[in-house]
């Protein structure tokens, strides 16, 4: 669940990326593109992503997992890929959208630049930029001596750092185009119309004006959007595909879920008032009243949807939330059991039902049930998270070794190096069998 997730388990990491979907950003002068992200873990977005990306990448011919999807907590109007076929999309960008078929434009352009081998062409182009930015400062170093003028320096350096970013907005801007391009036909390929792509353009035209931003080609990284705005339309005239919104209501949800966990309840309650009676607007005033500890309000809406669809393992996931986090957990339990029937192979809900487990003063065989549940999940999505709760389920069976290892695991990932290197220490003087002590090993080396 969003909210959760949300509060206890941001991540923070380093990650290259390539084709940043909309916005124009700075180069710095070294090209790094080191980025920090923060991510949020919900299994009915990621899901609803899966099910516009998986028959898109099929038609590109590219393997796909539902894990290599991500949601970054981010308001702007983007999306990028990163190495290993990992999609990224911003909170920012699905609550704009208006449809999935904008979704699915997004991502088909994110496709785009994974089919052009964009990624790695990306590296060997910015090793050679960078190579040439050296270049240029030996360059200036060399005319100062010469002429004795630092003048005469600082204008071959500039001129040649010019000449770089130059080159490299023109073969950025290329880049950006060829996506554009396999993105239509991939759209295509899957039968789905251009035109959400297209709204999608003309929406980020109407934020880049309210912004005040003047496009202009100039260190730009992506054709100018209304050059892109004409492409589409021209694109949507070519392959006259009906608008497809059979997945409209689940993006509905979804978006009024992020919204709701995401701004104030004050804002959500004024989005959705008491008077609109869908399903979208019961599911955000539930989680706005839980935010306001509302609880009997947001009990009397949640029974609303769930009496509407007694089947979605979502609601049940609400539900368990809302009694994890008020100290309920033996409820929280029933409810988690619940979604978990109904959604078997869910990791976060698997991670949820353990935590509800270990908070409701388990018996051995609950906490066995719990370390079983959370090492289920690590295999699909190993989180800190998880290592935290089986670091904990390891101490309450006394399995020492194994919870300092566990909880050098949790240490890496929050980037608590000195803290990990004493707990994998402390591991070794438990004395761990020859299994344990081989993963203390890896993990000893991954830190070096």
């Amino acid at each position: 669940m969003v909210e959760k997730t949300y509060k206890r388990i941001k991540k923070y990491f380093q990650l290259k990326i390539i084709g940043s979907l909309f916005l124009p950003f700075v180069l710095s002068i070294n090209f790094a593109y080191a980025q920090g992200v923060r991510l949020i873990s919900d299994a009915e977005t990621e899901q609803l992503l899966l099910d516009l990306a998986k028959p898109l990448f099929e038609a590109a011919k590219i393997p796909f997992e539902n894990r290599e999807i991500y949601i970054v907590e981010d308001n702007s109007l983007n999306a990028f890929v990163a190495e290993g076929n990992n999609l990224f999309v911003h909170t920012g960008t699905i609550m704009a959208a208006q449809s999935p078929d904008e979704l699915s434009g997004v991502i088909a352009h994110e496709i785009g630049h994974i089919a052009g081998g964009h990624i790695l062409r990306q590296k060997l182009k910015n090793k050679s930029l960078q190579e040439v930015s050296l270049f240029s400062v030996i360059a200036a170093g060399a005319a100062a001596v010469i002429s004795g003028n630092p003048d005469v320096a600082m204008a071959a350096m500039l001129g040649t750092q010019n000449s770089v970013l130059t080159n490299y907005t023109m073969y950025r801007t290329s880049e950006e185009r060829s996506a554009d391009e396999t993105a239509i036909g991939l759209l295509k390929q899957t039968k789905q119309s251009p035109q959400g792509m297209l709204n999608f353009m003309k929406k980020l035209a109407n934020h880049t004006k309210l912004q005040g931003i003047e496009e202009t080609p100039y260190f730009r990284t992506h054709p100018l959007t209304q050059e892109r705005i004409s492409f589409f339309e021209q694109a949507v005239k070519k392959y006259s595909y009906p608008t497809t919104f059979n997945l409209q209501h689940r993006f509905a949800m979804v978006k009024a879920k992020l919204k709701a966990f995401l701004q104030t309840p004050e804002q959500t309650l004024r989005q959705y008032p008491i008077n609109d009676k869908s399903g979208p607007a019961q599911y955000a005033r539930t989680i706005a009243y839980f935010k306001q500890l509302k609880l009997s309000l947001a009990q009397q809406e949640l029974a609303k949807l769930l009496q509407k669809n007694p089947d979605n393992p979502y609601f049940y996931e609400l539900k368990g939330q809302i009694y994890l986090e008020t100290g309920k957990a033996n409820n929280a339990k029933i409810e988690y059991q619940k979604a978990l029937q109904l959604l078997p192979n869910s990791p976060l809900l698997q991670i949820s039902l353990a935590q509800a487990i270990l908070e409701a003063q388990p018996n051995v065989d609950d906490v066995q049930q719990a370390i079983n549940l959370i090492n289920k999940a690590m295999i699909k999505r190993p989180t800190a998270f998880g290592w935290l709760l089986l670091a904990r389920a390891y101490g309450a069976q006394k399995r020492y070794a194994h919870a300092q290892y566990a909880s050098a695991e949790y240490s890496v990932r929050i980037g608590a190096i000195d803290t990990a290197k004493l707990q994998l220490k402390k591991a070794l003087e438990f004395k761990p069998d020859a299994q344990l002590k081989l993963k203390i090993s890896d993990l000893s080396e991954k830190i070096k």
